[in-house]
């Protein structure tokens, strides 16, 4: 018996060379699908049908009687890698995905470099300048209006050594930072000091610095108050600091309980109170802290912000928290954040003034009052110790 085998990239396409190859009456004896490889297994069209057939089986023949000629194969279509099962849908996605990420950091670079190659007619200093404001982060127009501006106040710019050029951008851009200093206590006056901002930006790590500092180094009578009862583990994390440090600490779940645990603390120096995370997009849960905070009758309200959010998340949550009566800002994790030109837009258009900044877990330690010169310094891509 003779057996012929036929491949195609569907079934109608092999059974058709079949037809035109033994006739009409030819039987097939056998069909089979072969897998593709790689990334085309997920493209449909990619796949190969193997059948076998014979003339000289006799059994019913599964064609139907027709002119010996092939149809017209339309072109495979490529469908949407949806339509396979999840395990092939999450591995398509990842090859993808990885293939795209690859594109966009290359657009990225070429990017920078045709900035770059844009500002060559700067003279060496100012481009030199630009170049490093680039690589620290800021964006293209804010490194060239900073730019732009110290060739504006320099006299004889065109000659200037790039260490004059540089010690004007930093002196320009110190003059423009907000400081409003650290916390000022008095023995015997009670003054109640909230935390307020987004989640994980680190409010009861700095809530247990600044408490252990007054504690332990000014002396100063100190309480708790935390309704970050939304967390999990989270009053537990700040009555372990409470009970190291020996500090009364209150947990309040309602506006009227945050009046009672004031009332309690009143005799207190310090009370520091320790708010839940919460969105700047979420309307309820601004309102909420709010009403807490009225309660409390807070002297200060610190908007505690992460230095490795981008410039538009920083300056969204400024302007929403500013709703509750933030009365100054606090940057932390300066630790972890790989270049600081993200905080520059930040530090130069809120009204808002800086308070401290943190830059490790370290209690009480990896906490300072915000300095003007080494902000400066970090927005122009010059890292300090406390920061390597």
């Amino acid at each position: 018996m003779e057996l012929r085998t036929y491949r195609a990239s569907s079934m109608q396409e092999a059974l058709a060379l079949v037809r035109q190859d033994l006739g009409p009456e030819a039987a097939v004896v056998h069909t089979r699908e072969l897998g593709a490889e790689g990334w085309l297994r997920f493209v449909r069209g990619s796949r190969r049908i193997e059948v076998t057939a014979s003339r000289e089986v006799n059994v019913p023949s599964r064609l139907a009687v027709k002119e010996a000629v092939a149809p017209k194969i339309a072109a495979p279509n490529v469908t949407s890698p949806f339509d396979y099962g999840p395990e092939q849908t999450v591995q398509f996605r990842q090859e993808m995905k990885g293939q795209l990420d690859g594109l966009q950091q290359m657009v990225e670079s070429l990017c920078k470099r045709s900035r770059v190659g844009e500002r060559r007619e700067l003279p060496e200093a100012f481009f030199r300048l630009y170049a490093e404001l680039l690589d620290a982060d800021l964006s293209d127009d804010e490194a060239r209006d900073l730019v732009e501006r110290i060739q504006q106040e320099l006299p004889g710019a065109n000659e200037a050594a790039y260490e004059s050029v540089r010690l004007r951008a930093q002196q320009s851009v110190e003059s423009q930072i907000r400081i409003a200093g650290p916390i000022v206590t008095h023995p015997g006056r009670r003054r109640l000091v909230a935390l307020v901002g987004p989640t994980g930006v680190g409010k009861t790590t700095t809530i247990a610095k600044l408490a252990a500092n007054f504690r332990l180094r000014a002396k100063r009578r100190v309480g708790l108050i935390t309704v970050d009862t939304y967390r999990i583990a989270a009053v537990e994390q700040l009555r372990t600091y409470a009970d190291i440090i020996d500090l009364p600490m209150e947990v309040v779940s309602t506006p009227r309980e945050m009046r009672e645990a004031v009332a309690k603390m009143s005799q207190l120096d310090l009370i520091l109170l320790d708010t839940a995370g919460r969105s700047p997009k979420d309307e309820v849960q601004i309102q909420e802290l709010r009403a807490f905070l009225t309660e409390a009758q807070a002297d200060e309200v610190h908007l505690v912000m992460s230095s490795v959010c981008s410039s538009s998340t920083l300056l969204k949550t400024a302007e929403r928290f500013g709703e509750v009566g933030a009365t100054s800002l606090l940057i932390t994790k300066l630790d972890e954040a790989s270049g600081f030109g993200s905080l520059w837009p930040l530090l130069r258009t809120c009204p808002l003034p800086l308070s401290y900044l943190t830059d490790g877990q370290n209690v009480p330690d990896d906490i300072q009052p915000a300095d003007r010169r080494r902000l400066a310094r970090l927005v122009l891509g010059q890292m300090d110790e406390a920061v390597v």
